[in-house]
C-alpha cells in the first residue's frame, strides 16, 4: 500500500466527518498499522500539498494538514462511490468527449486515469464516453490544457445498441472477474476479525477492505443495471463489502478516535 493512496482512503474514510484535519503525529500512528514508515507518510504528505490535496495548518499540539476544498470535492465523489446508497438510474443518455490528447505519455497517462475516476470509458484515444455527467470533468480538462468538445448523446439503435457501445468502452468481463477476485481475497482476512478482536486488528483490517474497494473507482463506472449483464459480480461485491465495513466501523471508529486523542494531547511538562 503506497502512503499518498492511503492518506486518500485515511482523509476520506474516517477524517473528512471529523473536520478534515489531523495533526501530523496523528497521520503517522493511524498509517503505522499498515506498515507505512514515518518517513514514507512525510514525503506523501509534502507530495500531497504540492498537489492541491493537502493544507498545512498549525494545531494546538504542532504542526498538522487539511484538506483543501478540491480535495473534499473529491473525496465527496468518491465515498458516494464507495457507500453505494442509492438505486442508478439513467435516462438514456450518453455524455461524449472528443478531445486532443496531450503530446506527453505521463501526461495522457493521468489524463486517462482521471478520466476513468470520473466515470469515463474510451473508444478510441480521443473519443470517451459515460452514462453520466461529472461535474469537474470540463475543470479537469482545462486544468490539463486539452482542447475538446463535449456532447450529450443517445444510440439510434436504443438499449441495444447502448449495451454494445458499453462494452466496447469498458471490459465488463474483466470488470466483473476483478469483483470476485476483491471478495476471495478479502474473505478469509476478514473472517478472522471478530468482536473480540483488538481495535487496531480491526481497524487495520477494515482498511484494507476499504482501500481494496477503492479500486473499483479507477475500473468499474457503475453502470446502471439495464446495461450490465445479468448476475453481475458488482451487485454481490458490494453486499459484502457494505456487511464487513459496517461490522468494523465501531472499533475501526475507536481506533481512530484514540490516535486523535494521543496526536493532539499536549506534552507534560518536566516536573508534573
Amino acid at each position: 500500500m503506497q502512503a499518498r493512496s492511503a492518506l486518500f482512503d485515511l482523509y476520506g474514510d474516517h477524517l473528512r466527518t471529523r473536520g478534515g484535519r489531523a495533526p501530523v503525529a496523528s497521520l503517522v500512528k493511524l498509517l503505522a498499522p499498515l506498515g507505512i514508515a514515518p518517513p514514507a507518510v512525510r514525503t506523501a504528505v509534502s507530495r500531497m500539498v504540492r498537489q492541491g490535496w493537502l493544507d498545512p495548518l498549525r494545531l494546538s499540539s504542532g504542526p498538522g494538514y487539511s484538506i483543501t476544498p478540491k480535495a473534499a470535492r473529491r473525496l465527496d465523489e468518491a465515498a458516494a462511490r464507495i457507500y453505494r446508497t442509492g438505486r442508478i438510474n439513467w435516462d438514456g443518455r450518453f455524455d461524449l468527449l472528443v478531445l486532443e490528447p496531450p503530446t506527453g505519455r505521463r501526461d495522457r497517462q493521468r489524463l486517462a486515469a482521471n478520466l476513468t475516476f470520473l466515470g469515463y470509458g474510451t473508444l478510441d484515444e480521443q473519443t470517451w464516453v459515460a452514462t453520466r455527467t461529472a461535474d469537474d470533468v470540463d475543470l479537469l480538462l482545462e486544468e490539463s490544457g486539452v482542447r475538446y468538445e463535449r456532447f450529450t448523446a443517445t444510440h439510434a439503435a436504443g438499449t441495444p445498441g447502448a449495451m454494445g457501445l458499453v462494452r466496447r468502452a469498458w471490459d465488463l468481463t474483466e470488470i466483473g472477474r476483478a469483483y470476485e477476485r476483491f471478495v476471495a481475497d478479502q474473505r478469509p482476512l476478514l473472517t478472522g476479525v471478530t468482536v473480540r478482536s483488538p481495535d487496531e486488528e480491526a481497524y487495520a483490517a477494515r482498511f484494507q477492505l476499504v482501500h481494496a474497494w477503492r479500486t473499483f473507482l479507477f475500473r468499474d463506472p457503475q453502470l446502471p443495471p439495464a446495461l450490465l449483464p445479468e448476475k453481475w459480480p458488482g451487485t454481490s461485491a458490494a453486499s459484502f463489502f457494505d456487511r464487513h465495513a459496517a461490522r468494523l466501523r465501531p472499533a475501526a471508529d475507536r481506533y481512530v478516535e484514540q490516535c486523535l486523542d494521543a496526536g493532539t494531547r499536549l506534552p507534560r511538562q518536566k516536573g508534573r
